[in-house]
């Protein structure tokens, strides 16, 4: 085999749980196949370079094999390899998210009183009881 749809590689691969989840994200021009906005139905050769935009940034990878069937994860991963740059991104997005602005999150359930009343003096809400 030495071309295979793009849906199919996509599914195979592990990028997307189903074929009309990688088809959609075809539609939606998510995936590009060496630069250029890939259907559904374009071919996949070894060697290609695939882009696969998602919620957490993106993913780039080279073709390394081709296959039709959905086999298990350790098998779909020897299908592609992340470029060097790609794996770059994720991981400075991946830090930049730990880095971030954490909220509490210890309070269980609604908020008292006194939590809405400083909640609303944030908000720049005046009490009408002053």
């Amino acid at each position: 085999m030495s071309r295979l749809r793009m849906d199919k590689w996509l599914w195979a691969a592990r990028f997307f749980k189903t074929r009309a989840l990688a088809a959609h994200a075809c539609e939606l021009g998510r995936v590009e196949s060496n630069g250029i906005a890939a259907k559904a139905a374009r071919e996949v050769r070894v060697g290609d370079i695939v882009k696969v935009a998602h919620e957490g940034g993106g993913t780039e990878v080279e073709v390394l094999g081709l296959s039709a069937i959905r086999g298990p994860a350790a098998v779909a991963q020897t299908l592609y390899q992340e470029t060097a740059a790609s794996f770059d991104k994720r991981r400075a997005l991946a830090e930049e998210r730990k880095a971030g602005l954490h909220f509490e999150a210890g309070r269980e359930g609604k908020p008292t009183k006194r939590d809405r009343r400083e909640l609303d003096r944030l908000r720049g809400r005046e009490s009408p009881f002053g």
